[in-house]
């Protein structure tokens, strides 16, 4: 258990033990000071027994009073009753200690004693009263002790402690889960998810864990696609590296052949030149390079020249660039990325298209912000594939024999969605591949 843990359990159980103890101490000392109902109760029927025994009686009936002696008699209730007529006798006719009865006159002058004096119309007096052994067994204190206090404070701290320690580890549980998830990403196992471990879980560290697994997941992404790219680009070196090792060997060999050789070095160093431009390209573009240079032009403009200089390439090869375009969309954008990624889709096109063919560029500008529509007649892309032309080095199978590193889509791709636009591949009706590039107005 962590030190989180123990924080937590021991907030929760001082908490939780304050709690009940007050709640404990405030029920017992209101139990112990406040006089039970039941005894107020008691001293009221009393009361009430007396007045209407004396009533009764105040009225002459002292038949009826006898009748309602006897009922509170047959039905037991207590205290008994009594009445001490003038020659006096037990109204029905229960024997009384002398002393007791001798006593009756100075027990009516003590005010709030269980004891009537009434005096009928024709002069009778008679005393209503209960005896007082039996009024001090009827109204004694029958609160029981108060309970021993330390119980329910033993009840209620074990209560509390396994409350406690469930609640702390209810909540360090994930916490623990997240610092073994970090540790193990930090070893180099991008794989590791957390979420497995904290179960189903619906607060805020859930959400956190789900975080962690998101960038996990981005983590595990981008190292993969790092590695890949690392070995596409070594492969990719090592094919140019090698004819300039050939051809620095065969100069050795060959000295009347230098010319030539020299020749080849310098093509290769093109390409290698060529290469590592787009590889640095695309480097700035996968990091988020904001050091964008901006500024503000017509792309309908600038994808007109683009569509120019490459209709002069095309028809060299015997293919046509056929360019549809009005109107104007002017933007702060980076110039030289735009320009690179509209190049290399049209120069990408006119390179598959088949010979003969026409590749169409139509451009249109509406509320929504620019399109460019770029279709070959090329040998197409399967829809499996329609993703993955945009990653770095992939060249599908139809693209054998087509000079290129597979980079112009990835760059492409990467420039457009820089400035908050993105490209899209689909299959052409009647075969080949339409591009479709969009920018927002808003450019970011």
């Amino acid at each position: 258990m962590g030190r989180l843990f123990w924080k937590f359990f021991a907030v929760f159980w001082l908490a939780l033990m304050l709690t009940i103890v007050m709640v404990i101490f405030i029920a017992w000392l209101l139990r112990w000071v406040d006089p039970p109902e039941q005894r107020s109760f008691e001293a009221e029927r009393l009361s009430l027994m007396l007045r209407s025994t004396a009533n009764v009686l105040a009225q002459g009936e002292s038949a009826g009073a006898k009748a309602m002696l006897r009922d509170w008699q047959s039905r037991k209730l207590e205290p008994t009753i009594y009445v001490l007529g003038p020659l006096g006798q037990e109204l029905l006719g229960r024997s009384l200690p002398a002393d007791e009865l001798a006593a009756l006159p100075n027990r009516a002058q003590q005010v709030g004693d269980a004891i009537q004096t009434v005096i009928t119309s024709n002069g009778q007096r008679y005393w209503v009263f209960a005896r007082e052994a039996e009024i001090t067994d009827f109204m004694a204190d029958e609160r029981p002790k108060p309970p021993s206090i330390v119980v329910p404070i033993a009840v209620s701290a074990l209560v509390s402690l396994l409350l406690s320690a469930w609640l702390a580890w209810y909540f360090s549980k994930p916490i623990r889960s997240l610092s073994w998830a970090l540790h193990t990403v930090a070893e180099g196992k991008l794989e590791t998810r957390v979420m497995p471990q904290i179960g189903l879980r619906r607060d805020e560290i859930a959400d956190l864990g789900r975080d962690f697994d998101r960038m996990a997941h981005q983590l595990q992404q981008l190292v993969g696609a790092q590695n890949r790219l690392l070995h596409d680009v070594s492969h990719e070196l090592r094919s140019p590296l090698a004819r300039l090792q050939a051809a620095i060997g065969l100069a050795r060999q060959r000295p009347d052949k230098v010319d030539a050789s020299l020749e080849r070095i310098e093509r290769e160093a093109v390409r290698l030149d060529s290469l590592v431009g787009e590889l640095l390209t695309l480097a700035r573009l996968e990091a988020g390079s904001t050091e964008i240079k901006r500024e503000r032009l017509d792309l309908v403009e600038l994808i007109a020249a683009i569509a120019d200089d490459a209709q002069f390439e095309a028809r060299l090869a015997g293919r046509d660039v056929q360019l549809q375009a009005s109107g104007e969309f002017v933007a702060e954008v980076g110039a030289e990325l735009l320009h690179r990624a509209f190049e290399n889709v049209i120069r990408n096109a006119v390179k598959y298209t088949a010979p003969g063919t026409t590749v169409e560029v139509t451009v249109r500008t509406d509320e929504q912000g620019l399109q460019v529509e770029v279709a070959d007649r090329g040998p197409g892309v399967a829809e499996d594939d329609l993703v993955r032309i945009f990653e770095p080095f992939r060249r599908l199978a139809e693209s054998q024999g087509v000079a290129g590193f597979g980079l112009g889509l990835a760059i492409a791709r990467r420039a457009i969605e820089s400035h908050g636009g993105e490209i899209i591949a689909s299959p052409r009706e009647g075969g080949g591949l339409c591009l479709r590039l969009c920018l927002p107005v808003q450019i970011r």
